[in-house]
């Protein structure tokens, strides 16, 4: 499973929130577009892949998307191998001091928290939100480094 499905996996946790939303702008009386991995009322989120350079991207992407939208810029990576490697340690500290904020899940989390959504309520009618926020789940993905831990409980 690659960049975009797992990305589609994670917005699909954020109640009123779109994957692959495009953006257009001009350049030189040209119509050009980008496209967000997620996108909710108040973050613009790009998800990068623990173990490649291209991850360093998407810090620019995220900045430039908050630019377009004028909303907050979040990077979140994909953790495959356990452990946090180069790439996500740059990105740690780079978010930090780009003011973007970082969260980083495990593809692990990721899968088995979609596998066992049928055994809970997910997503209300209400729009709330379905975030792993407890347990082991929860550890491993991390989403309130990002949106706050009183947002998790009202997103």
């Amino acid at each position: 499973m690659g960049e975009v499905q797992l990305a589609a996996l994670l917005c699909a946790f954020l109640a009123g929130s779109d994957d692959e939303v495009r953006h257009y702008f001009d350049v030189y009386d040209t119509k050009r577009y980008v496209r967000v991995d997620c996108e909710t009322p108040d973050h613009v989120i790009e998800v990068g892949m623990d173990g490649t350079s291209s991850a360093r991207d998407s810090v620019h992407q995220a900045l430039f998307y908050a630019h377009l939208t004028g909303k907050t810029p979040v990077v979140l990576m994909i953790d495959q191998d356990g452990f946090e490697g180069r790439f996500e340690y740059e990105m740690r500290h780079v978010t930090e001091m780009a003011n973007v904020g970082y969260a980083r899940c495990s593809k692990g989390a990721i899968l088995r928290w979609v596998e066992s959504s049928p055994m809970r309520a997910s997503v209300t009618e209400d729009g709330e939100h379905d975030l792993p926020a407890t347990g082991n789940v929860g550890a491993a993905c991390d989403l309130g480094a990002v949106f706050g831990r009183d947002a998790l409980e009202s997103f």
